[in-house]
């Protein structure tokens, strides 16, 4: 099993969770972040006064596929939340060495 996370931007999340449902995805969950990259925030000016935004806000989305459907799901996410420009995000994708539901005991692929 593989666990992929994905750092997006929020006006992305309905377009990437369509479009991942409509493949098939079983489950995702979605947690709100924020945090900086390379463009290291922002500044923005409210009433005339000009500050910085040191930690943008994103939308952090969790998956776990097989082996076999990585590539699709990983070329699904970056097709519908790119734009091209600076702050798209991450994709981060590791191995998972267990998945137990509670509910059941059941682990592995059936737990999923």
């Amino acid at each position: 099993m593989i666990k992929i996370e994905a750092i997006i931007r929020h006006f992305k999340l309905e377009d990437v969770k369509n479009a991942l449902t409509s493949q098939g995805l079983g489950g995702m969950t979605i947690t709100e972040v924020r945090g900086f990259g390379r463009q290291k925030g922002h500044t923005e000016t409210y009433r005339g006064t000009e500050y910085a935004v040191d930690f943008v806000p994103k939308v952090k989305l969790e998956v776990v596929v097989s082996e076999a459907e990585l590539k699709k799901v990983v070329d699904t996410i970056i097709r519908t939340a790119q734009t091209g420009q600076i702050g798209d995000g991450k994709i981060f994708v590791s191995d998972l060495r267990d998945t137990i539901r509670i509910r059941t005991g059941e682990t592995g692929a059936d737990a999923v």
